[in-house]
C-alpha cells in the first residue's frame, strides 16, 4: 500500500493525542508495521489494545471522512458491475492491495471504503481511472478484506458449499446430453429415484438450498421470471427483471437433472420420471410475509429439461387508480366497468402486464352485492370473494365448457383468461348481449386491430359494435430510476425533424425537457420498475358505423384517433415528457403512425405539456 509510513505517523499522533497509547507501546508496534509493510491500526486492533470502531471514529474525525461499519453491509457487487457496463469498478487483486472497495454508486459519485483516507495520490489516481467522484469512507483493514472476499467471491463460495455435500456415489452421477428414448424408458426408474434422494434429502440436501436460494434471490430482486436452462457443460439461471433477462449465475451439470426433480417435487402435481413431455405445476412460498404464487413449466430441450418459473406477487396487484393510467384512460375504464353489460378487453403480447391490468379491474367491480366469476388458464392470482374454475382440458373443461356452465351461475361479472378460439368469442358474446360485463384477452397488436380480430373469428360486426365497450392495448416501459436520471443536455436530443417524425408535436419541440439514464448501485443500468403503455379506444357512435360498414383496422383507428385517442407511440412520449422513461424506450416500445399525434384537450395544450416536463424537476 502506498503511503503506509504517512498513514502510520498520524495514528501514533492520534493515539498519543487521545491517550490511549505511550511512546514505549507504540514504537515496537510502529517497528513491526514498517518491517512487514502493515497499517499499523492493524497491529493495534489484532493485539486488542483498541478496539476497531474507536480507531476507525478517530482516523474519520481526523480525516474529515465518515466511518462506516462493514460488518453489517451488505455490499452487491453485481448491481455495480450493472451501472458500470458490466465491468468491475476496481479489479480484486487492486482491491486487496490498496485496501479499498467500492460499496456504493450513485450517479458521478463512487462510495469507496478506504483504511487509508489520507492518500490523496491513490484518490486521484482513481479519480482519473474510474471517471467519476470519489467519496471516501473510514473502514478497517480486516473489515474491508472481509467484504472484498464476500462480495467477489459469494457465488463460488455458495455453491462450493454445495458442491461438497453432493454424496460421491455411482449411481448420483447424471449422464449429460442426449439419449433416445429408448434408453431414457429402461433408465427413468432409476434415473427418477437418484434424483428423488438427491432433491428431496431434506434441508441440507443440495438440490433443495439452490432452489432455495435461486427463488428467494428472485423475489428480493423483484424479477417476474425464472430461467433454469440446461448446457451441454453447465445449467444456466437467468432472471427476468424490468423485463430484461440478467444472467445470475452458472450451477455444474451434474445438479441440473436433481434441481427439475426438487422443483417438481415442490409442486406436487408434476412427475419427476416423466423427461420427455411439457408438464405444468404450482408453487406457493412465503418470503419475509410476502406471498407468492410460482407457475412452473418443464420443456425437454437438447441437454435436458428447462424449467421456467414466474413469480406472481400477490403484492403487484394494484388498484386501478395506483396503476397510473392517463387520466383519460382511467375514465374510460370507469364507465366501461359501470355499465352493466358489454365487453371489456386488453390485448398485447405475452408478459405485457394484461393481467394485472384485469386483475385491476376485478378489484374495481369486485363488490359482495356483485357476483364475480373467472374462467382461466392457469388461475394466476388467487383473490378471495371471487369464484375462480381453472380450465382442464384433459378432462372435458375447456374454455367453452366453462363459461357454458358459468352463464347457470348467476354471474354479473365474468372474466375469461384468454379468447382462444371461435366457440369462446360466441359464448363471451351472447354473454355480454344478455346483460353480464365480459373481460377477457387477446392477442392483437392494437387496440383497432382487436375489433378486426374478432369479426376474423365469426362475430358479426353488427354483434361486435353492440357488445365491445372498450378495447385497450397495453405494453410495458422501462421506468427511469428516481435516485439517479439526470436530464438530457439539449445538445444530445435528436433534430427537430427527427422529434416529430417520432411523434413529438411541433409546439412541443421548443419546450421539450428529456431524461436520461445514469445507473446507480440501487437500479439496473438507470431503469427500475417498469411503467403501463396503454391505448384506449372507446366505442362511440362513429366507431360503430365503420365497424358495421365493414372499415378495416386502419379506418377505426383514424375515427379514433380523430374523436381523441391516445395512441400507444402518444402515451410513452408523453410520460418521457414527464421524466417517467425516455424517448428510447419509447421507440423500442412501440411504433410510430404519421396518424397517432392528435393535440392534446383544448384545455391544457402546449401549456400543459410545458407544465408536465416543469413537473418532472
Amino acid at each position: 500500500m502506498a503511503n503506509l509510513v504517512g498513514f502510520n505517523r498520524k495514528l501514533v499522533a492520534l493515539l498519543k493525542k487521545h491517550s490511549l497509547m505511550d511512546d514505549a507501546g507504540l514504537a515496537p508496534l510502529n517497528d513491526q508495521a514498517l518491517k512487514e509493510s502493515k497499517l499499523l491500526s492493524s497491529l493495534v486492533a489484532g493485539n486488542n489494545i483498541v478496539d476497531e470502531l474507536t480507531l476507525i471514529g478517530l482516523i474519520s474525525e481526523e480525516s474529515g471522512h465518515p466511518c462506516l461499519d462493514l460488518d453489517k453491509l451488505t455490499v452487491d457487487i453485481d448491481a455495480l458491475k450493472s451501472m458500470n457496463k458490466g465491468n468491475e469498478f476496481i479489479p480484486e487483486d487492486m482491491c486487496k492491495r490498496e485496501l479499498v472497495l467500492p460499496i456504493a454508486a450513485i450517479g458521478e459519485f463512487v462510495t469507496l471504503a478506504m483504511a487509508n483516507p489520507y492518500d490523496v495520490v491513490l484518490l486521484d489516481n482513481l479519480k482519473l481511472q474510474l471517471g467519476r467522484q470519489i467519496q471516501p469512507v473510514v473502514s478497517c483493514e480486516r473489515a474491508i478484506l472481509k467484504a472484498i472476499e464476500k462480495c467477489f467471491h459469494a457465488q463460488d463460495q455458495a455453491m462450493a458449499a454445495v458442491m461438497a455435500e453432493i454424496p460421491q456415489d455411482d449411481d448420483l452421477q447424471l449422464e449429460d446430453g442426449m439419449q433416445d428414448d429408448k434408453d431414457d424408458e429402461k433408465k427413468g426408474d432409476k434415473d427418477a429415484k437418484s434424483d428423488a434422494d438427491l432433491s428431496a434429502g431434506g434441508e441440507d440436501s443440495p438440490a433443495v438450498k439452490a432452489v432455495k436460494h435461486i427463488i428467494s434471490m428472485a423475489i428480493k430482486k423483484g424479477a417476474s421470471d425464472i430461467h433454469i436452462e440446461p448446457y451441454e457443460k453447465r445449467t444456466r439461471i437467468r432472471l427476468r427483471m424490468d423485463g430484461i433477462l440478467h444472467e445470475v449465475m452458472d450451477l455444474p451439470k451434474k445438479l441440473e437433472r436433481a434441481l427439475c426433480s426438487r422443483i417438481k417435487i415442490m409442486t406436487d402435481t408434476m412427475n419427476i420420471a416423466e423427461r420427455r413431455k411439457p408438464q405444468d405445476g404450482r408453487i406457493a412460498v412465503q418470503m419475509e410475509g410476502k406471498k407468492c404464487d410460482i407457475r412452473v413449466n418443464s420443456l425437454p430441450l437438447v441437454y435436458g429439461e428447462k424449467i421456467c418459473m414466474r413469480i406472481l406477487a400477490k403484492g403487484n396487484l394494484k388498484d386501478m387508480k395506483e396503476i397510473g393510467f392517463e387520466p383519460q384512460v382511467y375514465d374510460i375504464l370507469q364507465r366501461s366497468l359501470a355499465a352493466p353489460q358489454g365487453m371489456v378487453l386488453v390485448t398485447g403480447p405475452t408478459g405485457s402486464g394484461k393481467s394485472t391490468t384485469l386483475y385491476s379491474c376485478l378489484k374495481t367491480v369486485m363488490t359482495p352485492t356483485e357476483n364475480v366469476n373467472t374462467v382461466e388458464d392457469p388461475v394466476e392470482y388467487e383473490i378471495e370473494g371471487i369464484n375462480q374454475c381453472h380450465v382442464n382440458p384433459k378432462t372435458g373443461l375447456t374454455f367453452a365448457a366453462a363459461l357454458r356452465a358459468l352463464l347457470r351461475q348467476d354471474p354479473d361479472t365474468i372474466m375469461i383468461g384468454e379468447i382462444r378460439d371461435q366457440e369462446t368469442i360466441e359464448i363471451a358474446v351472447k354473454a355480454a348481449l344478455t346483460g353480464h360485463l365480459v373481460l377477457s384477452t387477446l392477442h392483437t397488436n392494437d387496440a383497432p386491430s382487436t375489433i378486426t380480430r374478432i369479426i376474423d373469428m365469426g362475430i358479426d360486426p353488427l354483434m361486435v359494435a353492440s357488445t365491445v365497450n372498450a378495447v385497450l392495448a397495453q405494453r410495458l416501459g422501462r421506468r427511469l430510476c428516481k435516485s439517479c436520471k439526470i436530464e438530457m443536455p439539449k445538445e444530445e436530443y435528436p433534430p427537430p425533424d427527427e422529434l416529430i417524425k417520432i411523434g413529438f408535436l411541433p409546439e412541443e419541440i421548443d419546450t421539450l425537457k428529456l431524461w436520461k439514464p445514469v445507473g446507480c448501485s440501487l437500479c439496473s443500468h438507470g431503469y427500475k420498475g417498469r411503467y403501463a403503455i396503454i391505448e384506449c379506444l372507446e366505442m362511440n357512435n362513429e366507431i360503430r358505423r365503420v365497424i358495421i360498414g365493414g372499415g378495416s383496422d386502419l379506418d377505426i383507428r383514424k375515427i379514433a384517433l380523430a374523436t381523441g385517442m391516445i395512441g400507444l407511440r402518444r402515451c410513452a412520449l408523453l410520460n418521457a415528457m414527464r421524466g417517467v422513461s425516455t424517448i428510447e424506450e419509447a421507440i423500442g416500445q412501440t411504433v410510430a403512425d404519421e396518424k397517432e399525434v392528435p393535440p392534446l384537450p383544448k384545455s391544457e395544450g402546449a401549456a400543459a405539456t410545458t407544465e408536465l416536463a416543469a413537473a418532472a424537476n
